[in-house]
């Protein structure tokens, strides 16, 4: 029996999900999910709820699908040993590490492969089953065909995402949001930045447009082909939407599920109809419905990409035209009201007015509020409408929003269907937590020396096409990396162009994206590279390490497999990873936290690169007559297309190539020089390495998350205290001088 799987972002959500008809249902606790601005479970609704949902015949799943630092791993520890006891029916996980502690400490905890794990190819599923997964969510950019092969090739328990929110990044692997402030998509903290408003340069002058921001999937006529090609469970997206849109998609799903083969055509469009009000974007079915890959890659960027869609979720009710302060009398009556659960800002409230939309809210309604400059969003209930003289509707809305802000409804009152609660009214017997459970030291397996010739220190640089080997070989690098794409590969295979690198010398970078459609004809290409005499590869996706076992070459997992921790880098080396590539979002406290002194020599630092922010796999529709864009901050952008997909850089490069002194101090001497997806210059080339030997910055460069680390709330809280105390220190210390000031002054006066 297929699994229809819903998210449950709260307790409404769960109930409207269990309501409806959910089998399972998938949830985040306060840390290591993906959805952190979510209100997500306390430890004891959360246990609750397991037992709650278990007692009803139905499952609960738990995210843990972010990547941790070092200083986390302890912490992270502790929570698999408190959900090993508690005993979820499964684990969402992306890290590796919590692949080895799993292994290592809690092997009754059931694994399944987040879809940011990448997973798009049956030697990536191989792989992971192998290693103990029960279930591989995929990656969403597959198609009905590669989904086939997949399970005829594997038999796997398959988890597919149905419906919801889509990431224009490919298998959500974005460097977009962490590059603009550390706000990683990969750690739960994602500000869809995708989703923005910008301003592309194009013949002629400007243009604006939400270019990047993709439509919602809606595969709900592809629900009785999914269920024929064996999938196992049906994936509704939003835990962070409200319960009304959780309790009106379960329906609907649950709907066709139940009763398709009844009469197949009618009962989808009873489905598709019970889903006109889910309160989203437009919608797409991406991937489905090509014969062929390439097919595939030229059209469905119109069926995806809407540049006239705003971020925002629900229905458009207009921008604020007015503010004023709300009266004393109502922002009491709303303390008064609010339940001790809901956020202590509740009642921080002023009253606007909206122009622009087509429906007028009522109390009871909720809505979202996203300021104009994509700075922030909030949702809120409106719980007073006064109408005043002029016929104004002037409505309660958070503090902090002005004119110009646009506001969406996310669900009415009227429309709001009770459930039964899932929980119990008392908590209070559910007293589980997390422990202060030590974390075992991990010792890295050592390695000789004569094991890493084929890893030298000194310079590495990157390039994605042939002409560019040339145009480095000035710097003397001691190895050059060369991307494999559509254009290098058929040279490398067919040794068309004599490289002024020896063999040894060179490592070949696989694409981060190995998909059901490619693996293939991939695994028949690596074995003539092998042949040819290429012995080095840079592996960036979980299937190069299954297609690369017992050839007897040498792997360096690259930025894409995530090394942000020990744990997930000695999981690598039990898959006979031998070398490592520094993640670009990394930072230098985690990175020498990560690697001791003698693991660092296995370590391959990037100093200069235009990280690609995010990566789509279709080319860009052919009305995208630009390659560079802005945001409001006036950042600029470039974006490019090829038979490889398409992808975004930013302007400025990542560069600490004036920190190399540092980085050799701490024992990281190998560094990498990437120029990955862009053109090589040669005065750029040029003043890398002046600011290599000089140690001098380069001008108009990005630090990324190197000096600052990954945002966290916790830290800015603490930088703000002490911005405050150092404040309150100097204002001290001026009215200290101050007074001495005026005495020495009275005293002068006095003589």
């Amino acid at each position: 029996m297929v699994e229809l799987l819903a998210p449950a972002g709260n307790i409404e959500s769960l109930d409207a999900a269990i309501g409806e008809g959910a089998d399972a249902v998938y949830l985040g606790l306060k840390s290591f999910n993906a959805r952190l601005r979510t209100t997500n479970f306390a430890w004891n609704q959360f246990e609750a709820a397991v037992e709650s949902v278990h007692r009803q015949g139905k499952k609960i799943y738990v995210t843990v699908n972010t990547v941790c630092e070092e200083r986390e791993t302890e912490r992270l520890y502790r929570f698999l040993n408190y959900l090993n006891d508690v005993q979820p029916d499964g684990l969402i996980v992306q890290d590796y590490a919590v692949i080895r502690m799993a292994q290592e400490f809690f092997p009754n905890l059931k694994l399944h492969a987040s879809t940011q794990m990448n997973v798009e190819s049956s030697n990536a599923v191989r792989l992971l089953q192998k290693e103990g997964f029960t279930r591989l969510v995929l990656a969403r950019e597959l198609g009905l065909e590669e989904i086939k092969k997949i399970k005829i090739e594997t038999g796997a328990e398959l988890e597919v995402f149905v419906h919801g929110a889509l990431c224009v990044s490919e298998s959500g692997l974005c460097l977009f949001s962490s590059f603009l402030g550390g706000k990683s998509a990969n750690r739960g903290m994602c500000t869809q930045a995708c989703r923005r408003f910008y301003t592309a340069e194009v013949p002629g002058g400007t243009k604006q447009g939400y270019y990047f921001s993709p439509c919602d999937l809606q595969l709900i006529d592809q629900i009785p082909n999914l269920i024929q090609a064996g999938v196992d469970s049906f994936k509704i997206e939003g835990r962070m939407k409200s319960a009304e849109y959780v309790g009106n998609v379960v329906a609907a799903y649950r709907y066709v599920i139940d009763h398709w083969q009844e009469d197949k055509k009618g009962v989808v469009a009873a489905g598709k109809r019970m889903l006109s009000a889910d309160f989203a974007r437009s919608k797409t079915t991406y991937w489905y419905g090509f014969n062929s890959n390439k097919d595939a890659q030229e059209q469905v960027s119109s069926k995806i990409l809407n540049p006239n869609q705003a971020g925002g979720t629900g229905i458009y009710l207009g921008k604020i035209s007015a503010t004023k302060p709300a009266s004393k009398e109502l922002i009491e009556a709303v303390r008064k009201n609010s339940s001790n659960d809901e956020d202590n800002n509740s009642n921080m409230i002023q009253l606007a007015t909206l122009t622009g939309g087509a429906y007028d809210p009522d109390p009871g309604d909720s809505i979202r509020l996203h300021k104009k400059d994509d700075t922030g969003r909030e949702s809120h209930k409106v719980r007073s409408v006064e109408i005043t003289e002029d016929g104004r509707r002037w409505l309660d809305i958070p503090t902090g929003f002005s004119m110009g802000d646009s506001v969406y409804l996310l669900q009415t009152k009227s429309m709001s269907k009770r459930y039964s609660h899932v929980l119990p009214y008392d908590l209070s017997r559910y007293r589980k937590q997390p422990g202060d459970q030590l974390l075992p030291i991990l010792d890295l397996t050592s390695v000789k020396d004569k094991e890493l010739s084929y890893f030298p220190e000194g310079i590495y640089v990157q390039v994605s096409s042939i002409s560019d080997v040339f145009a480095v070989q000035g710097i003397s690098p001691v190895r050059i990396i060369i991307d494999y794409n559509s254009e290098t590969k058929v040279d490398l295979i067919n040794q068309k162009t004599v490289l002024p690198f020896s063999k040894k010398q060179i490592y070949i970078s696989l694409d981060p994206f190995c998909t059901s459609s490619q693996e293939d004809e991939l695994s028949e290409e690596l074995g003539k590279l092998i042949q040819n005499g290429y012995f080095n590869f840079v592996a960036n996706n979980i299937a190069h390490l299954q297609m690369l076992k017992n050839k007897k070459v040498n792997v360096i997992a690259g930025p894409y497999l995530y090394t942000f921790n020990r744990w997930a880098v000695s999981w690598l080396e039990n898959q006979d990873v031998g070398a490592f590539i520094m993640p670009y979002e990394n930072s230098r406290r985690n990175l020498e936290a990560t690697f001791d002194q003698k693991i660092r020599p296995r370590v391959l630092v990037p100093v200069f690169a235009y990280p690609t922010l995010f990566r789509m796999r279709f080319k860009l529709p052919q009305d995208y007559d630009f390659t560079y864009f802005k945001d409001k901050e006036e950042k600029v952008f470039r974006v490019n297309s090829s038979e490889d997909g398409s992808f975004v850089i930013p302007d400025e490069p990542f560069c600490i190539t004036d920190k190399i002194k540092v980085l050799e101090s701490a024992g990281f001497k190998r560094i990498l020089i990437d120029f990955s997806n862009t053109k090589v210059f040669r005065n750029q080339i040029k003043a890398i390495m002046t600011s290599l030997t000089k140690a001098q910055p380069l001008p108009y460069i990005s630090r990324f998350n190197w000096k600052d680390g990954f945002y966290s709330p916790q830290q800015m809280e603490a930088y703000k205290a002490a911005a405050q105390r150092a404040l309150e220190k100097s204002n001290k210390q001026r009215d200290s001088h101050s007074k001495k000031q005026n005495a020495r002054n009275l005293k002068k006066k006095k003589r």
